[in-house]
């Protein structure tokens, strides 16, 4: 299968629908969270694009996965970097890829280790499907099938632009 997705304008999808999410009156004070790594990318810009005053938070699957035992620490074990109480706050969490949902559950469960935010609500680039636990996103800039076998991950280049590789895990 060859799969071209153009991620620079699937970003400007998910950039406006971040936009209408941020202006329900229940997420006037919502801070964005990125999941490390390719969902941090998209948190640091949207974050910056949407003029938003307080700072994006990163986060961690790494502790919460429950394939641990099998991948041990990885790369961002210690990615975690929440600059502001998530107390009673509204928390939209972005991700680049949503597949089984279990990084999502893996992230929340990390993010309730820091406090009880008063709702959280998921920002997607790619909804591939596949889910694994009941689990959606509110906004997905692209929701598409690809096969088991591969794996869709996004790219930052220098400049910040964004790009998608899709490789085979077989």
């Amino acid at each position: 299968m060859n799969l071209s997705l153009d991620a620079e304008d699937l970003y400007l999808g998910l950039r406006h629908g971040v936009r209408q999410l941020l202006a329900a009156e229940e997420r006037r004070d919502a801070v964005l969270v990125g999941v490390w790594s390719g969902g941090a990318w998209l948190a640091e810009r949207l974050q910056r694009d949407l003029g938003l005053a307080t700072p994006h938070g990163v986060i961690s699957s790494t502790l919460h996965r429950d394939d641990f035992s099998e991948r041990g620490l990885a790369s961002g074990h210690d990615a975690t970097h929440l600059p502001f109480s998530v107390d009673g706050r509204p928390i939209v969490l972005i991700d680049d890829v949503l597949y089984t949902g279990r990084t999502i559950r893996a992230v929340i469960n990390e993010l309730f280790d820091f406090g009880r935010p008063s709702s959280v609500t998921l920002a997607v680039l790619v909804d591939r499907g596949g889910r694994q636990l009941p689990i959606e996103a509110a906004v997905a800039a692209a929701r598409l099938s690809i096969p088991s076998e591969q794996k869709l991950a996004l790219a930052r280049a220098g400049d910040g632009s964004f790009s998608f590789k899709i490789e085979e895990t077989r």
